[in-house]
């Protein structure tokens, strides 16, 4: 049972709210774990170079120090595993989940340090018997490539945290290791809803974080592809039914192909109170891909079609001026910038973001919109103070991490921000 000494309370009520609490995870040699082989597999189209992606990511970690309390997904689970009940409980469910039951008692020997990073890099397998010997896999239990990513497994709704049911089974583990830190963490009180235990469960039910867009209490912001389906948003609405507070859902539907347009936030995110950033041919061209609003009230549900999401906003007293990933002037340019992340901006207070600076068509177009370039090496080295700043952007390198298929809103997963009337 968890404690409430040193309680860190959880709130996210919009995604631009000024920041005040972020989890991370810097990657680890989970990352060098990794080969041509296997990296389709894991959700790579190619294999990342950890000493440079982890000079690129030192940026985004130390602006965000410098702007809010940081959480690292290693030192939250190695306490967790503190815990023994919790221990044996995750180790078990990990085990029977990822068929790796021989390695259970081994796991369980170890301390809270080495067992966190064995769940995070990896167990090499054994080779001990004649089907192990056979088998082609390396690992017992698979390096957890992707865990940087950690806005996927986890979303923080107001007061409450959705725990994701991640669409490829590679990434179940990830999932897990939150609900454990949330659930059981003694800085932590906080109710969860995990879609692995959700009363409608349906195996086709998955939702990850990347396609959850909190714009405000009432209103989330949801896109449906390749890795978020219907029926996980059905789950929420039963969830929002029983809470008998008014709530609305914007659906966006997505392209299942490329691999770029995975997740909601790849095409669209927030970046004002009354500016976010688009991938025009995927949010803003009528009838090509469905948007789709649900009212929830008193257990009462209403469902209907929108014009578009810019459209629909506006209605729902939201009015957002888009800005374009890539600019405005060639679609190829903005094709070749948002499959390097152009849209995937992360707001560390109203109008102030971070995203990375290889998207100069994107940099330019926001310089356009009255928005400051800021270097994040000038933000590490204490050379601008951002509090004299209004609207900017923070450019963080990116040639390495970008090629993990994400950007600075995939990297950080807000647990607290403050309410915009603040």
């Amino acid at each position: 049972m968890k404690t409430q000494q040193n309680k860190f309370d959880l709130s996210v009520t919009s995604e631009i709210g000024k920041l005040e609490g972020v989890i991370l995870h810097s990657p680890g040699l989970e990352i060098e774990n990794m080969t041509p082989t296997n990296a389709e597999r894991a959700l790579y189209s190619d294999v990342l170079n950890l000493s440079v992606a982890s000079v690129e990511y030192s940026q985004l970690r130390t602006v965000l120090e410098q702007v809010s309390r940081v959480f690292q997904v290693k030192t939250l689970l190695e306490q967790v595993l503190q815990n023994s009940k919790v221990k044996t409980s995750l180790v078990e469910k990990i085990c029977q989940k990822e068929e790796a039951t021989e390695i259970r008692d081994n796991l369980l020997e170890l301390d809270g340090k080495n067992l966190t990073r064995c769940l995070l890099e990896g167990v090499l397998m054994e080779k001990d018997n004649l089907s192990r010997f056979l088998n082609n896999e390396r690992y017992s239990l698979r390096p957890l490539h992707n865990f940087f990513f950690t806005r996927d497994m986890s979303v923080v709704i107001n007061d409450w945290v959705l725990i994701s049911r991640m669409a490829n089974k590679i990434r179940t583990r990830e999932a897990m290791i939150m609900e454990a830190i949330f659930d059981y963490h003694p800085m932590f009180n906080v109710k969860t809803l995990s879609l692995q235990s959700a009363p409608l469960q349906l195996d086709r039910a998955h939702i990850e974080g990347g396609d959850v867009l909190v714009a405000r209490d009432n209103l989330l912001i949801i896109g449906i592809g390749s890795r978020t389906t219907p029926e996980a948003v059905d789950i929420l609405i039963e969830h929002f039914k029983q809470l008998k507070k008014p709530q609305s859902i914007l659906i966006q539907e997505l392209p299942y192909e490329p691999e770029s347009f995975i997740h909601l936030d790849m095409v669209f995110t927030l970046l004002d109170v009354d500016s976010c950033m688009i991938y025009e041919p995927v949010i803003m061209q009528p009838n090509r891909y469905k948007t789709v609003l649900i009212e929830i009230d008193n257990g009462k549900v209403k469902i209907r079609d929108e014009q578009d999401l810019l459209s629909a906003l506006a209605k729902l007293g939201m009015p957002l001026k888009p800005i374009n990933c890539g600019g405005s002037s060639d679609p190829w340019i903005q094709e070749r910038e948002q499959w390097h992340s152009g849209a995937n901006f992360f707001a560390l207070s109203p109008g102030k973001i971070i995203g990375y600076r290889r998207n100069i068509n994107t940099i330019e177009e926001l310089d356009r919109n009255g928005y400051a370039i800021i270097d994040a090496e000038e933000v590490v080295e204490n050379k601008v103070d951002l509090s004299r700043y209004g609207k900017c952007v923070i450019s963080i390198d990116g040639s390495e991490l970008a090629r993990g298929g994400g950007g600075c809103r995939c990297m950080t997963m807000p647990i607290k921000r403050q309410p915009l009337n603040q």
